[in-house]
């Protein structure tokens, strides 16, 4: 299985001159600001209506209770929206190009590609469901009614993309161009990306072992995201495994008790007790061969879902 890196070389060599390694350090500090700034405020407005709602149901709910809540969850999603306004002013004042350089080669997303993308990380994370039934059975119905989930369906997707789009287009999009466009090494432009994104993910809640698992994961997870835009130059495809995932946990099984208001199912919470350590390496493992799984449907010459390189025509589409 080889890859054909012709598109990436493309988006790799796309950034202009003023995409030094200082001005991608202000910009990415410009995004974290930006970031900062749109989650005080989407949070700050979310209590207000918590706690309102809260005295007017004769609940005593605190901050606790306002992060895991309905209400909390959307505001969460929402405080993403700083992401892309940073970027769109660090493109736009600090490098001076336009916010779709960072989509890819052609400036736009490959729409079958993101399809493919979400198509293989819906189906890979069906069978890690399998899998994780499997070594921990005990899934229950969540709490939200089937026509509340149906009602709040359209939001969450729409929030969960934006959350998500975010994320690709800061670390695969705006990190990574702009370190491959300076550094040869993949050890750069790849893992540097990918470790931030990763850390992000470490919870406070869960025990050592766990926190190493699910790191594990998600390391995993985000090798399957550079290398799709690395065979592709493309976020196309990152952009629907992305949305898969996040998808998968928000709307149908939760294994995290902070985030599980919008599912159909709950699974046994990573964060609660009792977890040993033989566990946490079957979580990984799982995480893991889901990941390889993902990667090989979509990059084996003979899968339905194999995506390939994204180059811009003589206008200029992909």
């Amino acid at each position: 299985m080889t890859i054909d890196d012709t598109a990436f070389e493309r988006y790799r060599q796309s950034p202009n001159a003023r995409t030094t390694f200082l001005r991608l350090f202000l910009g990415t500090l410009i995004v974290v600001v930006l970031w900062g700034a749109t989650t005080a405020a989407v949070i700050i407005g979310g209590t207000r209506l918590f706690f309102a709602w809260q005295a007017s149901a004769a609940s005593s709910a605190g901050m606790e209770g306002f992060l895991a809540s309905p209400i909390g969850i959307l505001s969460a999603l929402a405080s993403f929206a700083g992401i892309w306004i940073g970027l769109w002013i660090a493109m736009r004042w600090v490098h001076g190009e336009p916010l779709s350089a960072l989509l890819g080669a052609s400036r736009r997303v490959s729409r079958p590609d993101f399809l493919k993308g979400l198509v293989a990380v819906l189906i890979t994370s069906a069978l890690s469901e399998i899998l994780l039934y499997l070594l921990q059975p005990g899934i229950a119905r969540g709490t939200i009614s089937l026509s509340s989930w149906l009602l709040f369906l359209v939001p969450i997707v729409a929030l969960t993309l934006l959350q998500t789009s975010s994320e690709e287009v800061l670390f695969r999009g705006y990190l990574l161009r702009g370190l491959a466009s300076r550094f040869r090494s993949p050890l750069i432009w790849a893992l540097l990306p990918g470790l931030l994104f990763t850390s992000l993910h470490w919870s406070s809640a869960s025990s050592a072992a766990i926190n190493a698992c699910v790191l594990v994961s998600i390391a995993a997870f985000a090798l399957l995201l550079t290398l799709v835009v690395y065979a592709t130059g493309n976020l196309g495809a990152a952009l629907g495994a992305h949305l898969g995932n996040n998808l998968t946990g928000f709307l149908l099984i939760s294994h995290q008790e902070s985030y599980n208001s919008f599912a159909l199912f709950t699974a046994r919470p990573l964060e609660g007790p009792g977890w040993m350590m033989s566990d946490a390496i079957l979580i990984a493992l799982i995480g893991i061969a889901c990941s390889l799984l993902t990667i090989v449907s979509l990059l084996h010459p003979r899968s339905p879902l194999r995506v390939g390189a994204k180059l811009p025509d003589a206008k200029g589409a992909a």
